[in-house]
Formats: C-alpha cells, structure tokens, sequence
C-alpha cells in the first residue's frame, strides 16, 4: 500500500469517520455505520467498497449483513497513523458524536439491522 492511496482513501469525511469506528469499535455492519453517521446506506457501501479497494478494510458476509473491519494485512505504519489518529480526533464532533451513536446501537438488545 502507497502512502498515497492510503492518504487519498482517507481524505473524504465520511470514509475516514468509518475508518475511526471501525478502529475504535472493531468489526461493524454496513447498517450500524449507517445509523451511527446519519446518512443513506449505498453512501456508506460506496465508501466503504472505496476503503476495501484501497486495501484498508476487509468484508465479511453473514447472511443479508456485511461486516467491514480493518484489513488484517496492514503495514505497521499505518496502523500506527490509524492509531494515532483516533487518539487525536476521537473527542472532536463528529467523532465524538459517532462513537456515541455507536455505542448507543451496540447496548441496544434488538439491535437487528437488513442491507
């Protein structure tokens, strides 16, 4: 992976806000990110196909759901950048207000969500 593609994937807000839940929260739906970034399900799959092609992401499918989660082949660098960079925006709106949301879907029992 190029410093440069790694860099252009992550320019837009709305792949890089769910590159920080996924960092964050670890494998999450298509309709999780959904409902925690307000916005239309194929924007989020748009960006998150974006994030899979850029090698950063990985899906899983279960069933109607797709679980995206951090591309287990991640040079160390940018794990390190990823790493980083939560820590430094994950107290800034709308980080901050994504991983409430977040958590706000997860504590809830009938959490059941469809593509």
């Amino acid at each position: 992976m190029s410093p440069e593609n790694f860099f252009r994937a992550l320019a837009d807000e709305t792949r890089l806000r769910c590159v920080v839940l996924i960092q964050q929260m670890g494998e999450l739906c298509v309709c999780e990110l959904t409902e925690a970034l307000g916005l239309s399900q194929p924007k989020i799959s748009r960006h998150l196909a974006t994030l899979k092609a850029a090698k950063i992401l990985q899906a899983r499918r279960d069933g109607l759901w797709v679980y995206y989660d951090l591309h287990p082949e991640l040079p160390s660098w940018v794990v390190s950048v990823l790493q980083e960079t939560v820590l430094g925006i994950q107290n800034i709106a709308p980080f901050s207000t994504d991983k409430k949301n977040i958590v706000s879907i997860s504590n809830r029992e009938s959490a059941r969500c469809a593509i």
